[in-house]
């Protein structure tokens, strides 16, 4: 039996989704942290269940070709792959998602599925700090333990800098929670949103926070009311999200709103996400945010597109987003669930980008009683995707394409798009996915 503690030597099979790399040792599934496929390593259990195991690396036994003296202390967020060669990590990912969609979706990927490289350092627009005692920073992986954001790389020193010295301002005179940053692709507009603690946030804290930290606004929720300073949003010409394709328009964001966060590839995954759309007929947008893909569509020329969001903040950027379209978007706010339950209309192209939990089930079968022709799947987790893809095929449609983007190096999320047709019927299994 197995007990926390216990050193024990694994040869590492496999990455799984999360993170870790599987491992066996007497029949019992371990997952362990800070490892490659093909190691053999010593490792420290750190966590017994039922059914497997959790450990992490200690000594490298037979190392990998593709290790690396890693930059970062992997267990700071968003750096578990950062031992890890960058190709090599590509590599892992596209083995990810291969096993999702023949574990869970019952697909077989039977071309190389090439996952779109980006950037190792600056790539991030967006992120999450916790703040502590006084200090800011990210969280361990597991704990609350805080750690020093800027040797992940993830973010612009600048940002860093900005972060701490606006957090330093607000925290003489009240507590802070956490603080979300979020920069336009090209870093000259930066906001703050902070979730202050019981003491409340005045204007102009907020206003000395914006001027130590070279922001363009700062905004916080505070005692239970909004208070804001400066000018809380930042945007990006639609010119160059998509790559010149849309003339004239701009896209703006509050940072409490959710937005894709690698500012090197996403130009590329809008473009892509445009090149999926049937060419004619209507377009409906689920979990459209603030409308990333919608307004992307209508300023490059496409009409007949409706968007649905159900959060308050991305809904409120979507409405602005939205008001330079005129008719050729139709914003609807609501959840996903109750927009595909009351609307009975055709659509011919349906966008989905959900959160990591996927798409529900009562949603995922009313979409397949709407019959679109075409799905174009935007996600963030691959065993959820699999999941879903399995009801899609299911329910008639064939995965016809699937490609992946590497928005978040050193991690092992990654970002898939999937296009599904409708088929004949649900027995196909697609063999000539790009």
């Amino acid at each position: 039996m197995l007990t926390v503690g216990d050193e024990i030597e694994l040869l590492v099979e496999k990455p799984v989704a999360g993170g870790r790399m599987l491992a066996r040792h007497e029949g019992r599934v371990i997952l362990v942290h800070g490892a490659i496929p093909g190691e053999r390593i010593r490792a420290r259990v750190t966590k017994v269940e039922r059914q497997l195991a959790f450990a992490s690396t200690g000594d490298v036994v037979e190392s990998s070709p593709d290790r690396r003296l890693p930059f970062t202390d992997l267990t700071c967020g968003g750096s578990s792959y950062a031992h890890i060669n960058y190709p090599r990590q590509l590599q892992l990912k596209a083995e990810i998602i291969t096993d999702a969609f023949a574990r869970l979706g019952h697909i077989a990927i039977d071309a190389p599925l090439e996952v779109q490289a980006s950037p190792e350092r600056e790539y991030r627009m967006r992120a999450r700090f916790h703040v502590r005692n006084g200090q800011v920073g990210f969280y361990k992986e597991g704990s609350h333990e805080l750690c020093n954001a800027a040797t992940t790389r993830q973010l612009l020193d600048e940002t860093v800098s900005a972060v701490s010295a606006a957090v330093e301002v607000v925290l003489a005179s009240a507590a802070i929670g956490s603080v979300e940053v979020t920069e336009n692709l090209s870093a000259d507009q930066r906001v703050l949103h902070i979730e202050s603690g019981p003491t409340e946030i005045s204007v102009a804290a907020l206003d000395a926070a914006v001027a130590a930290g070279g922001l363009s606004g700062c905004s916080a929720y505070s005692t239970g009311r909004s208070v804001v300073a400066g000018v809380p949003v930042v945007s990006d010409p639609l010119t160059v999200l998509t790559k010149g394709r849309a003339g004239s328009g701009q896209l703006e964001r509050h940072a409490e709103s959710f937005f894709q966060a690698n500012r090197f590839l996403l130009p590329d995954l809008v473009t892509h996400v445009l090149d999926s759309v049937l060419p004619v007929g209507l377009v409906t947008d689920l979990y459209a945010g603030v409308g990333l893909f919608a307004v992307s569509l209508a300023h490059s020329g496409r009409e007949g597109i409706t968007a649905v969001e159900g959060d308050r903040t991305s809904a409120r950027d979507l409405m602005a987003n939205t008001s330079a379209c005129g008719a050729s978007v139709r914003v609807v706010i609501g959840s996903v669930e109750d927009y595909l339950s009351s609307n009975r209309g055709k659509t011919d192209t349906l966008i989905v980008d959900p959160p990591r939990t996927g798409i529900s089930r009562k949603a995922i079968d009313a979409i397949v009683r709407g019959r679109p022709g075409r799905i174009v799947y935007v996600s963030c987790d691959p065993p959820t995707m699999g999941r879903d893809a399995a009801r899609f095929v299911a329910g008639g449609y064939q995965l016809t394409s699937l490609r992946a983007f590497d928005l978040f190096p050193n991690t092992p999320h990654v970002e898939s798009l999937g296009v599904f047709d409708l088929g004949a019927g649900p027995s196909g299994t697609d063999k000539g996915v790009e």
